[in-house]
Order: C-alpha cells, then structure tokens, then sequence
C-alpha cells in the first residue's frame, strides 16, 4: 500500500439487520446514508491513526473496490474514516475513538 491508503475487508453483513427491539428490516427498506464497518488489512507508509487489524468506519459511497485472490477489498484514505475501533486499548476504555 502507497501514502496514506488503506485496504480493508468489508464485515460481512447480510442484507438483512435487526432493530435494537429485534424487529427484522429487509434489505429493500429505504435508508438514509448508512456507514460501514470494515477490518484493516494493510496500511500505506503514512498512516498514523490505524493498524492492521483495527476496524474502521467509512462511508461506502467513498471507496475503490477491487478483488484479490477471489476477495473483495475495499481501497480508502485515512482521511475518509470517520472511527476506528481499536483491540490494542487496554485501560478499560472502548477503544472507539470518533
């Protein structure tokens, strides 16, 4: 990976999802913009803010995609993320960090 680009691997997420009460929402409900959720699987030379293994949120709307080996892999800029939800944070915080 070059400069401050990062290549991450989009959770699985069905069309399908569930409301807080357990209600199903079909994939074909109307949603206003939606964010997702993604692991990072390689960082360029310059980023800062994120390490491989670290999932990142970003809108779908500002990504390359493109597929290696078979996978889908999403292509992003470190600035495009708008959270990064850290394992490495040990000191009793969420390791969510907007």
């Amino acid at each position: 990976m070059l400069h401050d680009r990062l290549l991450v691997a989009a959770d699985g997420e069905s069309g399908e999802r569930r409301s807080g009460g357990g209600i199903v929402i079909p994939a074909t409900a109307a949603v206003g913009k939606r964010l997702s959720w993604a692991e990072v699987k390689a960082i360029g030379q310059h980023v800062r803010q994120v390490q491989v293994g670290d999932r990142v949120l970003f809108d779908p709307e500002d990504r390359s995609e493109v597929e290696l080996q078979g996978t889908q892999y999403a292509l992003l800029r470190e600035r495009d993320i708008h959270a990064v939800a850290a394992p490495r944070v040990d000191d009793g915080q969420t390791g969510l960090y907007l």
